[in-house]
Parts: C-alpha cells; sequence; structure tokens
C-alpha cells in the first residue's frame, strides 16, 4: 500500500478541530453545527424556519434518547438556539432557552455605605470587632481580640512604616467597641512585627554591591 504523507501540498488543505472555533455542545459534532451556522444565514424567514426543522430531524435520529415523553422535542429545539448562539430568528414550536438563561447575570453585591472611621482597617474588621465585642466573655472572646488587635497593629504597620504605638492599636480597638473592648496597654502587650526581607532578594542586592 502506498504510504501517504499529510505534510505534502495535497493535505494542507486539511482542517483540524484545534484550529476552529470551540463547539457550544460537542456532542453533536462539527458537521451539525455547521449546518446551524448556515440556517442563521439563510436570508429567507421560511427557507431559514424549514432548514431549522430539517436539522431537528437530523438531531432526532443521531439522538433519539433526547427525546422527552410522547415525542416531546424541546430540548432539541433548546440546543439548536445555544447552537445558533442566540441569533436563530425563527417561530420557535415552542420556549426555548435564551442567553439570559443559560447564561444569567449575576446580582449585584450590595456594598456598605456610609464612613469609615479609620480607612487603614477597612470595614470589615471594624464589622468583626463589633461582633466580637458582643460576645459573652470567655476563652473564646479572648482569642478572637488577641487575634484582632494585632491584625490592627500589622494593618497600622502598613500605614505607618515607621512605627506604631500599642497604646494607640488599643484605644481604637476600644473605640470601635464602643468602650466594650478595654484594654490596658501596661498589661495587654501586643508583639512586634518586623519585614522580612526574601533570601532571593538578599542575594540580588549583594550582586549589586559588588
Amino acid at each position: 500500500m502506498e504510504k501517504i504523507d499529510i505534510h505534502s501540498e495535497n493535505y494542507k488543505f486539511l482542517p483540524y478541530n484545534t484550529g476552529m472555533p470551540t463547539l457550544p455542545i460537542q456532542e453533536y459534532g462539527r458537521t451539525i453545527q455547521n449546518m446551524v451556522d448556515y440556517c442563521v444565514e439563510i436570508p429567507d424567514r421560511e427557507e431559514r424556519t424549514a432548514c431549522a426543522y430539517a436539522i431537528i430531524g437530523v438531531m432526532k435520529r443521531l439522538f433519539p434518547n433526547h427525546v422527552g415523553e410522547k415525542g416531546d422535542l424541546k430540548k432539541f429545539w433548546d440546543h439548536l438556539n445555544i447552537m445558533s448562539k442566540f441569533e436563530l430568528d425563527i417561530d420557535f414550536p415552542c420556549e426555548v432557552v435564551t442567553a439570559e438563561t443559560v447564561n444569567p447575570k449575576p446580582e449585584r453585591i450590595a456594598y456598605a455605605k456610609g464612613p469609615i472611621r479609620y480607612r487603614h482597617y477597612g470595614r470589615s474588621l471594624e464589622s468583626m470587632i463589633k461582633t466580637v465585642a458582643d460576645m459573652e466573655d470567655g476563652e473564646e472572646r479572648d482569642e478572637l481580640i488577641c487575634m484582632i488587635a494585632h491584625q490592627m497593629k500589622k494593618l497600622l504597620l502598613q500605614h505607618n512604616p515607621e512605627g506604631v504605638d500599642n497604646a494607640r492599636v488599643l484605644r481604637d480597638l476600644y473605640d470601635y467597641s464602643e468602650g466594650k473592648i478595654n484594654l490596658d496597654p501596661e498589661t495587654y502587650i501586643l508583639r512586634d512585627f518586623y519585614e522580612v526581607t526574601p533570601v532571593n532578594q538578599k542575594k540580588k542586592n549583594r550582586k549589586k554591591n559588588r
């Protein structure tokens, strides 16, 4: 048998699926997708509708498992509309899915309004402090207060890298909690945080200094 060279000039016209647009519904294959694309472009509405019905007939024969009860073909019409990118202008025999039902727009997120007392802390931390402040006294509340206080110190350091007074952090925590969290800066010690230079950055700096 003669060996076929697929890289020869005679085979350069062969299209590859990897270079073609992605199929909206892959199970129908590219042949039916090409039929749908052709149908969308038919200028005459009556002829376009007849073509759509013919495509549904092909889809029904190839995928009889998609036929609904009592011969219902709604699933095929839904798929046809999806494959046409919702551009098929015909009178569908049933109500079909739309772009809005297939890809619904997400609901708009309601953003909290009102001024933030200290922007460097952010609104989320402010909300957390109010929640923890109303908790019953106990180990869990104490641990959360400790975490929040240290997070406040980190955020304040980002706002003022030159240094942070622990007393200020505890005072801000007192103000945020409306006096429900009252910590004495003389006895409640917050640990210090230091900026650590990555090892790779240190190596770069040494090379520059050479």
